[in-house]
């Protein structure tokens, strides 16, 4: 499937609106010619956007690497942390330029979508850092180190074209189709609809058609562009001879209604890239199996070419004990050449060395040996070949396995990894768990999110916790105007242990809750607070926190299984836990061994979540597991 310039042109705009205020926290390499971006915001959920040479959109899939991009080093050397800051599309041209800024620093990403595509870094002044493939035609050449020309625009402006841009029909005698096709740059399918929409013979000379036939035709073609560039879809994927996604609803499509454009390109491009992936890893595979097969063939013959050398030295050495039956004593009597014949040997000699050639194998031998003496020469060097055959048979059973293995990769390659990315509640931008009432509570993990709980977040019903000690998370327990002891003990619990108490093991510390009302959002006349401070009026409820534990958890919720941590109480609830106290290990050493655990407990559940999933739990400083299992 190919993207036309009005679908990009929708497609960028709704990125630019999705994406702004992200910066790229990570990116993937998927194929040689594609790319993932993983954008992160601080409090909204995480964006994955695929660049490719064939498209760019917003995807719910992490595809595991197919095959190697040789961009991916240079783009994480350069561009994580740095924020997206435009993108861009020049007309409809098929180009993406996406800008991203890091305090002084910046790059531009150019997508080439036409032809077979590119992906080229550039730096603010648009000299080429790095591409997908070098391009030297008439027009432009792009290598590392040139400036990046674009190529030549020959098309009409179709976002800003006006009726009396159609007038030029009237002075054509090609078919109203293939003028429309040529001048707006359009692909057919959209070229067929402004045609029907008209009423015109898509197959009619431009120079037979009346004023108001062009008129119909102008309209129909600005009201499918607008249609399309504007979001005003009715999205469809049609699967016939070719798989694509139409933003508007086509006549005649055999058509599968889809949520939005977008969606439809992430189910049909991951397609595509995941049969692309098939049929990558199957060649790689068949090839590495050819590979091997021809080793375990040449082995195999050598084995046979090496017994059969051994066979035929034994055979020479037990033929001169024959001679000496025959009254020859040592190897320079007469009688010996015809000796030596019969088992297709003979004597030779090279550079004044004297050889018993048996085959292709020549022996160094003394002509005034007895014939004993020779013999057992010639047993030693069949015995020498034997040894051979001993080691070439190690090889070859190695050869064996490893192509055993291949064979069983190959059959599991059929289908490549991916993982289809979850939508997340938005609790999980933040500190969460379930107190044992079932009872959500939500933390800040820094000053924005403490700053976001209290502002976005905070409802008359809810409970307001923060620890006795400057550097603490806010808390709320959400929705429960009438708290038990244990939620409202629990949630202190946990507003403790994720404030800097946990790093300094401060142990006997207390928390204290209060209600929506006592919290003030502004700062006193005259005064001001720092981003994620807020004043508290009137009493306060202190809950005193003997002990510094807490509990890393898989739970189930609803349909999911998600990660969290909170105070021990989440055991209770827990597919796979592990308990935790202050001091000890590094976050990420712990992170490792907690993990491990979990995919000794349960894999299928604990697979899909990864190292950085457990830090990002984790109260800030360095822990240790004191007891872990599976939950009930």
């Amino acid at each position: 499937m190919t993207l036309a310039g009005i679908e990009l042109r929708y497609l960028v705009n709704d990125i630019n609106k999705r994406i702004d205020g992200y910066y790229l926290s990570n990116i993937y390499g998927i194929t040689k010619d594609g790319l993932l971006f993983k954008f992160h915001h601080p409090e909204k959920p995480d964006i994955l956007l695929m660049l490719s040479t064939f498209g760019i959109w917003i995807t719910n899939v992490k595809i595991e690497q197919i095959e190697p991009n040789k961009l991916l080093k240079h783009l994480r050397s350069n561009l994580l942390r740095f924020k997206l800051k435009e993108v861009k599309q020049i007309g409809t041209e098929r180009i993406v330029y996406l800008t991203l800024s890091y305090f002084e620093k910046e790059f531009v990403i150019v997508v080439e979508l036409f032809s077979d595509g590119n992906i080229i870094i550039c730096n603010n002044e648009m000299k080429i850092l790095a591409l997908s493939h070098s391009i030297n035609v008439r027009h432009r050449q792009l290598r590392v180190g040139s400036q990046y020309v674009q190529p030549p625009l020959d098309n009409l402006d179709i976002l800003n074209m006006t009726e009396k841009d159609f007038e030029a029909i009237h002075s054509v005698s090609t078919p109203v189709a293939k003028w429309i096709g040529k001048t707006l740059g359009l692909p057919r399918k959209y070229i067929e609809e402004i045609t029907r929409l008209a009423k015109v013979e898509s197959k009619k000379k431009g120079e037979e058609t009346s004023n108001e036939e062009v008129k119909r035709l102008f309209d129909s073609a600005t009201q499918i562009v607008n249609n399309v560039v504007n979001g005003q879809h009715d999205p469809e994927i049609v699967r016939n001879d070719e798989t694509y996604v139409n933003p508007i609803s086509l006549e005649g499509e055999n058509h599968e209604k889809i949520a939005s454009f977008m969606d439809g390109l992430d189910t049909v491009f991951t397609e595509s890239i995941l049969t692309k992936g098939k049929t990558i890893q199957s060649s790689s595979f068949t090839k590495k199996i050819s590979e091997l097969e021809t080793r375990l063939d040449e082995q195999t013959k050598a084995i046979k070419v090496v017994t059969e050398k051994s066979e035929k030295i034994a055979a020479v050495a037990n033929s001169l004990f024959e001679g000496l039956s025959q009254g020859i004593s040592s190897m320079d009597d007469s009688k010996i050449t015809a000796l030596l014949k019969k088992n297709n040997s003979e004597i030779v000699k090279e550079k004044g060395i004297t050889y018993l050639k048996v085959e292709d194998e020549k022996i160094k031998i003394d002509l005034n040996s007895s014939l004993p003496t020779t013999a057992s020469t010639l047993f030693n060097e069949s015995k020498k070949q034997k040894a051979a055959i001993g080691s070439i048979e190690k090889l070859l059973i190695k050869t064996e396995n490893e192509l055993e293995k291949v064979i069983e990769k190959g059959e599991s390659a059929k289908s490549v990894s991916f993982t289809q990315v979850r939508k997340k509640n938005w609790f999980e931008r933040y500190r969460w768990f379930y107190t044992t009432d079932g009872v959500l509570a939500v933390g800040g993990r820094d000053s924005s999110s403490n700053s976001a709980i209290i502002r976005k977040h905070l409802d008359k019903n809810d409970k307001v916790f923060h620890a006795e000690i400057s550097g603490s998370p806010f808390f709320l327990l959400k929705d429960n105007a009438t708290s038990t002891p244990a939620s409202l003990t629990q949630v202190a619990h946990a507003t403790v242990c994720f404030s800097k108490v946990w790093k300094e093991a401060f142990y006997g510390s207390s928390a204290y809750w209060v209600n929506p009302d006592q919290v003030k959002k502004g700062a006193p006349s005259g005064q001001s607070m720092a981003k994620g401070s807020f004043m508290i009026e009137g009493q306060r409820n202190f809950v005193k926190i003997s002990t510094l534990k807490m509990c890393v958890a898989i739970i189930k919720h609803e349909e999911s299984y998600l990660l969290t941590c909170g105070p021990p109480s989440l055991k209770d609830t827990a597919v796979c836990y592990a308990m935790i106290e202050p001091t000890g290990q590094d976050m990420a050493d712990v992170a490792k061994r907690i993990r491990y655990e979990f995919l000794s407990s349960n894999e299928e559940i604990a697979k899909p979540f990864s190292i950085d999933d457990y830090v990002r739990v984790l109260p800030a400083g360095a822990c240790k597991i004191i007891e872990s299992g599976s939950g009930t």
